[in-house]
């Protein structure tokens, strides 16, 4: 019989605690097992996942050496051998606590948590631990990143990137660079053309999440690349615009080889005008070019949700991109789920979808949503 998997949640159990304390005791032979599980495990089952996480750093500092520099000594010393390349992974998330520890009790010992950072991202990521030495230490942070950036380890050279990222997922934002973003764009630029896939990604996130706050910026940077551009760098521009693209930028779009549709004729057709919560709206789209030349198409939906105080909300689509053919009429159908999700909430009444040619609504139509 299969194991059951565990749920997000519940990932750091008694196990966890166990196996991470295996790990310190591996190098520390006075480190304390039962106490550091005792102190990692308490109230467990009430807490959620990050507060799992911290708890399990707090339970690192109970039981290591009460010096710092001595305890991340010890923390060092008992990782894991380093990942192999970029496709490979750690065992789970055992050591996440590791960089909670250090961004909760190692500020005050910058050069000693940097090394440490840099030796952890190797095994899992770091990109969490040195947002608040980017907030405390700013300047002396960057300098640090801007000497990495050329770093053997991709898994570094990542970590440059990612973990100044505006808009980090579960990261909290970084208001300050949001502000101004300035001190990221070396960063960026070192790593546009790096040779890991892995890298360029999170160089096109870092600009995908500026582009929330500069647009302007992040087009002016894509048009600077795609000057001397390559398949690589082609890939992260399309995905650093990718909220511009969908939010219909004519500057993202034309970048993107998307200029405003001429003479195209739609029609956006449902297949009811009553959905139920939990049932899907059928979509048809036909699309007829009237010019004289084919033209690109990015063919993206947006669905207006009732919102629970009676005011709508926009929700951007992606469908599909063609080549849309002189008087060559394409059909084109959709299924869109109106169910509950964890991140959704539906209400009942009134919702639109309207249909999306190269950043332009060409076409909407309306139902119903009933519970």
């Amino acid at each position: 019989m299969a194991a059951e998997k565990k749920s997000h949640k519940d990932w750091f159990d008694r196990s966890a605690a166990k196996a991470l304390a295996e790990q310190l005791a591996s190098v520390d032979k006075k480190f304390d097992q039962k106490a550091f599980v005792r102190h990692a495990c308490r109230g467990l089952s009430a807490l959620e996942f990050n507060a799992r996480v911290k708890q399990f750093a707090d339970a690192m500092a109970e039981t290591l050496p009460s010096n710092y520099l001595k305890a991340v000594a010890v923390v060092e010393k008992s990782f894991p051998a380093p990942l192999p390349d970029c496709e490979s992974v750690t065992d789970g998330w055992l050591q996440w606590p590791v960089g909670q520890f250090i961004a909760d009790y190692g500020l005050n010992h910058f050069e000693a948590s940097m090394h440490c950072m840099v030796a952890l991202t190797k095994r899992f990521s770091a990109e969490y631990a040195i947002r608040p030495f980017v907030i405390q230490y700013p300047q002396q942070t960057f300098d640090y990143l801007y000497g990495s950036v050329e770093d053997p380890s991709p898994h570094v050279r990542r970590w440059c990137s990612e973990g100044v990222r505006t808009r980090l997922p579960w990261g909290g934002n970084l208001r300050q660079l949001i502000d101004d973003p300035s001190p990221i764009l070396p960063i960026l630029e070192a790593l546009k053309d790096d040779s890991e896939l892995y890298v360029r990604k999170s160089v096109a996130n870092s600009l995908n999440d500026l582009s929330k706050d500069h647009p302007d910026l992040v087009i002016d940077i894509c048009k600077r690349w795609s000057k001397k551009s390559n398949p690589q760098r082609d890939w992260i521009i399309k995905q650093g615009m990718r909220t511009l693209i969908k939010q219909g930028s004519t500057g993202a779009l034309a970048l993107s080889g998307y200029r405003a549709p001429d003479k195209i004729n739609t029609t956006l057709k449902l297949d009811k005008k009553r959905v139920k919560v939990g049932e899907s709206v059928a979509m048809q789209v036909t699309i007829d070019n009237g010019s004289k030349k084919p033209q690109p198409l990015l063919i993206d939906y947006v669905v207006h949700y009732q919102g629970k105080a009676d005011n709508a909300r926009r929700k951007v689509f992606k469908w599909t991109s063609l080549i849309a053919a002189p008087g060559e009429p394409v059909t084109l159908n959709k299924q869109h789920p109106m169910k509950q999700t964890t991140v959704r909430a539906l209400y009942p009444g009134r919702h639109s979808i309207e249909l999306q040619l190269n950043g332009k609504i060409v076409g909407s139509a309306e139902f119903m949503l009933s519970s």
